[in-house]
């Protein structure tokens, strides 16, 4: 069986899409919100700090994130202009809209024959304005939203075409999607053992359920495998769970709570009949899939089960994020289009009506020129602080001449890469990524080794400077407190230690 072609209309509004996220960007750009959340920063510093630091290589990509942005962003971000400014990385995400959406319209049109429906998911990602900031960023979300729709349009397909070997295409697409956010390893899982049971259901033999099974997630479990052992080799450790996060009581080990809570942030960033018209016909693919003829339903519902992990997450203490819904609020819009097509197959009324509601929804609950959506607000809970430190950036800006920084990269990644504005480098820091250059300064103290050290005291209970001063008030002995803003403290070398390998080239 051969792919049937997609409709011209379809590729326009993908276009259209991006065309949207472009228009954000413009929007977000004149008002100074496109690196305002912490985390924007952060992704540029984890590619940058590759070349530019006191231990480069290709260890430094980290061990947290997952790598496939910050590779496609390494060499981009060594420009000063896209580092400063995230554009590139930016690009990027409008970019990603446009597959998204076109992804998105095909696996509507496949599933359902609907082009209206396809038209529909479309606007649905196109229009909500969380998406839209998000998709204005270089966060990481619309990344993993392009290549994880991709990925699961082309495994939707593979069953469609009833084929036994897995393409380098679609192989390809399950390894990026695994290599682009948490979310999509049970969005994987799901999707692989969905088709599994599709193709038992089908052929009625089992062997060929395990073996497309096999072939499908050979491909997600290299990407896991070569990940962890990039771990093993650059913290210690297979799999990074905790020390990132003070563990918050509101949700941890309740689970109804923590369930309310994921509906609560899925329809506050979408709406109401989105929500329900999503999560309506997603229960209606299931039962049906029970049917020989609809087994393959259960790979586009496989989306919802990005929820498992804020579940694990805020179950387990991590503080509520509402970012952490996108994935279902993208998974919602999809399926509103696909109740589209659902209704239009029983009838053309019923999916007029549906669709009417839809696009009501949009206007009404999440309009695209909503002036402040939940997720630019969460977004926007670094500002004040960041404003604050400018204080500090003043303090050591005025009185820097080449000295070290011992800063943690874990808590402070965000105002390293805000203190580039003034022409500071990642290689003018000594943090975790440095080895024993950190050990050793965290054992013996900053003064030998460092003329500055800025100190995280306020999020998330203080980074590890702040608790080993607590811990050991020694521990600063030779460095002064000199300026404080924003959470951060500045530290100065006052004894006659000499820096380690600073720009002047001394050495202790």
């Amino acid at each position: 069986m051969t792919r049937p072609p997609t409709p011209r209309i379809v590729h326009v509004l993908a276009v259209a899409a991006s065309l949207c996220a472009t228009a954000a960007w413009v929007v977000y750009e004149r008002a100074g919100l496109i690196l305002s959340h912490y985390d924007a920063k952060a992704h540029l510093v984890v590619a940058r700090r590759v070349f530019d630091n006191i231990t480069p290589g290709w260890q430094q990509i980290g061990a947290v994130w997952l790598p496939l942005p910050h590779l496609i962003n390494l060499l981009p971000v060594q420009v000063d202009f896209f580092y400063r400014t995230g554009v590139f990385a930016s690009l990027v995400s409008v970019v990603c809209l446009g597959v998204t959406a076109w992804a998105a319209a095909r696996l509507v049109l496949v599933a359902t024959g609907s082009l209206v429906g396809g038209a529909i998911a479309i606007a649905l990602l196109a229009t909500n304005p969380n998406l839209l900031y998000l998709y204005a960023t270089p966060m990481t979300e619309p990344l993993f939203l392009a290549v994880t729709f991709v990925a699961l349009l082309w495994l939707f397909e593979w069953l469609q075409q009833g084929q036994d070997d897995v393409s380098w295409r679609l192989g390809a697409a399950l390894f990026a999607a695994a290599w682009s956010r948490y979310e999509a390893w049970p969005i994987l899982a799901a999707a692989i053992a969905a088709a599994g049971y599709t193709v038992w259901r089908r052929t009625g033999s089992l062997g060929a359920a395990v073996r497309g099974t096999l072939r499908l997630s050979a491909w997600p479990i290299a990407a896991g495998i070569i990940f962890m052992i990039n771990s093993r080799i650059t913290v210690g450790s297979w799999f990074v769970t905790d020390g990132f996060y003070v563990p918050d009581p509101t949700y941890q080990r309740q689970m109804t709570r923590t369930l309310l809570g994921i509906w609560w942030g899925t329809h506050q960033l979408s709406g109401y009949a989105i929500e329900i018209v999503a999560l309506t016909a997603a229960v209606v693919s299931v039962i049906s899939a029970a049917r020989r003829a609809t087994a393959s339903w259960l790979v586009p519902a496989s989306l919802f089960a990005a929820a498992s992990l804020p579940a694990y997450a805020f179950y387990s203490g991590h503080p509520y994020r509402i970012r952490y819904m996108v994935p279902l609020v993208a998974a919602c819009a999809v399926w509103g289009g696909i109740g589209v097509g659902l209704a239009g197959r029983r009838s053309r009324i019923a999916g007029a009506i549906v669709a009417a509601t839809l696009l009501a929804s949009i206007a009404i609950e999440s309009p695209p020129w909503k002036a402040h959506p939940p997720m630019l607000e969460e977004a926007e809970w670094d500002l004040p602080d960041s404003h604050r430190r400018e204080a500090v950036t003043a303090c050591l800006a005025g009185q820097y001449h080449g000295e070290k920084v011992l800063a943690s990269m874990g808590s402070l990644a965000h105002y390293m890469q805000e203190l580039s504005r003034s022409g500071f480098h990642l290689a003018d820091f000594i943090n975790e990524g440095n080895g024993v250059i950190w050990q050793t300064a965290m054992q013996t103290g900053p003064a030998a080794h460092a003329g500055w050290m800025l100190v995280e005291e306020q999020a998330e209970g203080g980074d590890v400077l702040a608790k080993r001063i607590a811990a050991d008030a020694g521990f600063a002995r030779g460095m002064e407190r000199v300026c404080e803003g924003g959470g951060v403290a500045l530290y100065r070398r006052v004894s006659p230690f000499p820096s380690f390998n600073d720009r002047t080239g001394s050495h202790p």
